[in-house]
């Protein structure tokens, strides 16, 4: 009896057979219990929500802390260590990080802090004065109309319509609003034990984030070590390479939407006081929050707070289209290209793509990560492409192939166009078809006579066969 031999072959298409069996009942498995399996992970995810806090405050918090520990507080130890222990190593080597990681928790504090004690409450007062006010703001308007479109009562008629379904609306969905904002002020300002039950994840993940700050070097380390134990090396460079580009995108974008955003919010508010425009904080806030959406913020924003200031004084809303345009520009020309630079680099109409898909998808974070995740999608896709055109001793870049009109499928090389050449192509082509069209037609005609001088032979005989009958 012979003894049975292992082959490679037979043990690669055993393996693959498994592995199919096991993909397709895991599939069934996650088909079939689909439920239970999104209860579980959103369990998972309640469970494990202080943790995540606490990771996207370190993630956000980040860049501010490396300001602090390499430009304010790494040269300040330094100093202090070269006056009072001269020639000596500083004996904390890691204090400078502990005060950074320290004052940006601080720094986060207060803006919240100020927030809520001071942004919030004006902007639940200006909205319940819009509420109180709002009849008297509509019978304005209406009056205005009227007295604008006098000669027009037709379209005077239209507009007033229009202009109440809005304000309806608007009223609406403030009077909803007003409620649970009232109620998150007055449980914030209640107490501690308030704020501890009502914030227990926030505060947990800030607990988090410090450890996560002061040690991410030594977590990068060891993300770096598991990297390079699961990969080659080779790919754990790709990989390692990938995360840090992902992460250059996300946190200078994010970052620095959200300080674009704010700075926007503070100059709003300050033009919107000089100005005189009611409910300044509330005009600022919605205009500030709105802008961190790229593209489509300034117009979510401006559109509502020309509403708002239309109800009451439509003047003075004109006056505020003209400048808020106006900051929309200072923002898109300016100050968001200084704070940004070139992190996005693509154009508007990838933008608006990533925006709109993002939106319909996951809604508002959709509409703020939506540019990222486009940049990080379009960036695979360009380095792919790119190689596989390097291994084909092809160009690379895109406007080399604005003058390719034809490459070689033999040797590779490609036909530049040359404009003089199509030009003469083109006059050569025009001429033979001419001629071509001449020569049909000299050809046409020929017959044509032929047939002609036939037909006269032919009626000529009949006639003299005729002549010669009758005689």
């Amino acid at each position: 009896m012979k003894r049975f031999r292992w082959d490679k072959k037979y043990l690669y298409w055993g393996m693959t057979a498994f592995l199919v069996i096991v993909a397709s009942v895991l599939f069934y498995f996650i088909v079939s219990k689909f439920s239970v399996i999104g209860e579980t992970i959103s369990k998972i995810v309640t469970i494990l929500s202080p943790f995540i806090w606490g990771l996207v405050i370190s993630y956000l918090l980040c860049p501010l802390t490396n300001i602090y520990e390499r430009s304010v507080f790494g040269p300040f130890i330094l100093y202090l260590n070269k006056k009072l222990r001269p020639g000596k190593e500083p004996k904390h080597k890691n204090t400078h990080r502990g005060l950074a990681v320290l004052f940006s928790m601080l720094t986060l504090i207060s803006l919240i802090s100020a927030f809520i004690w001071l942004v919030a409450p004006q902007v639940v007062i200006s909205l319940q004065s819009i509420v109180q006010n709002s009849s008297d703001y509509i019978n304005s308007v209406y009056a205005w109309i009227e007295k604008f479109f006098a000669d027009y009562p037709e379209l005077a008629s239209t507009l007033g319509i229009s202009i109440g379904n809005i304000s309806e609306s608007i009223f609406g969905w403030i009077e909803a609003i007003i409620p649970e904002l009232a109620g998150f002020i007055t449980n914030i300002t209640s107490g501690v034990l308030t704020v501890l039950k009502g914030v227990y994840n926030i505060i947990i993940g800030m607990v988090a984030s410090v450890y996560v700050l002061y040690n991410r070097n030594a977590f990068g380390a060891y993300m770096k070590k598991l990297v390079y134990c699961i990969f080659s090396v080779e790919a754990a460079e790709k990989v390692i390479m990938g995360v840090g580009f992902a992460d250059r995108v996300f946190n200078g974008f994010i970052s620095g939407r959200i300080l674009d955003s704010a700075i926007i919010g503070v100059l709003c508010y300050i033009g919107c006081a000089i100005l005189g425009m009611p409910y300044s904080m509330l005009i600022a806030v919605i205009v500030g929050i709105t802008n961190i959406i790229p593209f489509f913020g300034p117009f979510i924003g401006a559109i509502p707070s020309i509403m708002i200031i239309f109800m009451v004084s439509p003047v003075k809303a004109l006056i505020f289209t003209v400048f808020i345009l106006l900051l929309q520009q200072f923002d898109g020309n300016f100050l968001g290209p200084k704070i940004l630079g070139n992190i996005v680099g693509i154009n508007g109409f990838w933008i608006m793509f990533s925006i709109i898909v993002g939106s319909g998808l996951f809604g508002f974070m959709g509409m703020l990560l939506g540019v990222p995740v486009f940049v990080l999608i379009y960036t695979l896709i360009s380095n792919v492409v790119n190689r596989k055109l390097k291994r084909s001793g092809l160009p690379v870049d895109s406007e080399d192939y604005l003058n390719i009109s034809y490459i070689d499928p033999k040797t590779g090389e490609p036909l530049v166009r040359d404009p003089e050449r199509d030009r003469a192509d083109k006059r050569e082509f025009r001429a033979s078809k001419s001629d071509k069209k001449s020569n049909l037609w000299k050809r046409f005609t020929d017959v044509k006579n032929k047939h002609k001088i036939a037909k006269a032979e032919s009626t000529a005989e009949n006639s003299e066969k005729s002549e010669s009958s009758e005689k």
